[in-house]
This record gives C-alpha cells, structure tokens and sequence, in this order.
C-alpha cells in the first residue's frame, strides 16, 4: 500500500505559502509507515518545532489501475474519508531553500492519519465538502470543485506514472487555513456534516 498526494491543489493555499499555483499536477508519496488510523493520538516528532496541519479529502483505490483515462476514474474509487496531512514545516523551509525533496517534511512515521471511509458515492456529482476544527474552532473548508486539479485528472495523471493498487489512498490536497498544532490539541475532521476524524495531539 502507498499513500499518493497532491500538492498546491487549492489555489488560494498555494498563494497562503507563496507558491505558485501549478499548471500539473504536484505529486509526492507517503510510505505505508505514514499511515495512523483508528482516532489513535500524534505524538510531536522531536525533529521538528513547527508541525502543521493539512485537512484534505483522501481517496481509497479499489482495483488495479495503470493508464487510466479520465472517464473511467471514478471507478476506481471504492470509499473516501477526511485525513491530516502532518507537515514538518520548519524542515520543509529549509528543505526548500537548498533545492532538495523535503519526504523527511511530509513522509515520516504518523504523518498521514485517516478517518473512517465512507462510501464514495457522494462524488459522482462531482461536490464534496469537508472541514477541520482545531480545539472546537473551524480551521479549514474545502470543496472537491475548489480543486486546481479534479479527481479525475488527479487520477489519470498519476496512474500515468504509478500503478495503482487496490487499499493505496490518495490525499487530494488542501485549501486555505494550514495552521501549527501543539501538545494537548484536538482534531476534529468532518465530510459534509459526518465526523469522521477525532484525535489529539500528544
């Protein structure tokens, strides 16, 4: 199982970090060991002093795909739910600045947490809305029709280049309001108006 995500997929989040707004797709990956599920809590890394938190829709593939066209998309999503993509921003900035990947940023152990999936039927019309509250206070909003970059294209871009494979998730990317969280925080993640995602921060 790998986790596939998509960077600067909201525009006004690309602009929030001073990033130009892409013209493709940006695609980076998560390793299996990313991956933190059941409510359980995030434990602050020591290598880092400035995590951030990045809401965003997640995608489960449900069958083998390689090439696939942009019609044929949907039906290789079988569920969906809310996650945090945990970002080491401090590590980041100076990854960035030297010019090198920044995986240590965004790949390490905890840093992809899912909630429970749901089926994926609310996306065949194309709008799906989720938010993120931090200590009861709403952070983040997004829509899949704010998306730079829609499911479909997201989809076929990437099979492009990996094969997907049933169980691999995909992080679709996040809207404006990333934020920094410390210890004793609660998360709390919602698909429409379903929660889905609660956990702390330890």
């Amino acid at each position: 199982m790998k986790i596939i995500c998509v960077g600067r997929n909201y525009a006004e989040h690309a602009k929030e970090l001073n990033n130009a707004v892409p013209t493709k797709p940006v695609i980076f990956i998560k390793p299996a060991t990313a991956l933190l599920k059941d409510g359980k809590p995030f434990y602050l890394p020591d290598f880092s002093t400035d995590m951030h938190y990045e809401t965003e829709l997640v995608l489960r593939v449900g069958k083998n795909g390689k090439s696939i066209q942009e019609k044929f998309a949907m039906s290789y999503i079988d569920a969906m739910t809310v996650g945090i993509d945990f970002t080491a921003r401090d590590l980041q900035d100076e990854c960035k600045k030297k010019g090198l990947p920044w995986e240590i940023a965004k790949a390490f152990d905890n840093s992809a947490v899912v909630g429970s999936f749901v089926a994926s039927d609310k996306l065949k019309n194309g709008l799906v809305e989720f938010t993120m509250k931090l200590n009861g206070e709403q952070k983040q909003h997004g829509k899949s029709t704010d998306m730079i970059f829609n499911i479909e294209q997201i989809i076929a871009y990437v099979s492009k280049f990996f094969t997907l494979q049933t169980g691999d998730l995909i992080f679709t990317g996040t809207p404006y309001g990333v934020g920094a969280v410390k210890q004793g925080d609660r998360i709390e993640a919602f698909l429409e108006t379903e929660n889905l995602l609660t956990f702390d921060i330890k």
